[in-house]
């Protein structure tokens, strides 16, 4: 791939998770086990985020190791493999907590462009 097509993936990365971690902004881990249509958007989220980190090269990925990238993909590959036993916990964790030093990184990487 090239650098150009990286750096569209990276953006994918980055509108994804922030469009996740804002969905969340002010709720309960207890809302999203009663919402099914938030459950489905935000597994859908992090199932992009994940999929766009698989699709950045491997000279991308070695430029950019700051960036989780066996971890997007490895939660990408639980939730399409595994969509009949999807942990809610996990999944609100990995928005709560682990999307915010991701979009920080891909803003610091992506600068001006972010």
């Amino acid at each position: 791939m090239t650098r150009h097509d990286d750096t569209i993936r990276l953006h994918h990365m980055l509108d994804h998770a922030s469009e996740a971690v804002e969905m969340v902004r002010g709720k309960q881990p207890d809302d999203l086990r009663r919402d099914r249509v938030l459950q489905l958007a935000l597994v859908r989220l992090v199932e992009v985020v994940g999929e766009a980190a698989t699709r950045v090269s491997e000279e991308g990925q070695r430029r950019h190791s700051s960036i989780p990238w066996a971890q997007a993909r490895g939660m990408r590959n639980r939730l399409v493999h595994g969509y009949d036993k999807i942990d809610l916990g996990v999944l609100w964790d990995t928005i709560k907590y682990d999307f915010p030093p991701l979009i920080a990184e891909l803003r610091r990487i992506l600068g001006d462009q972010a």
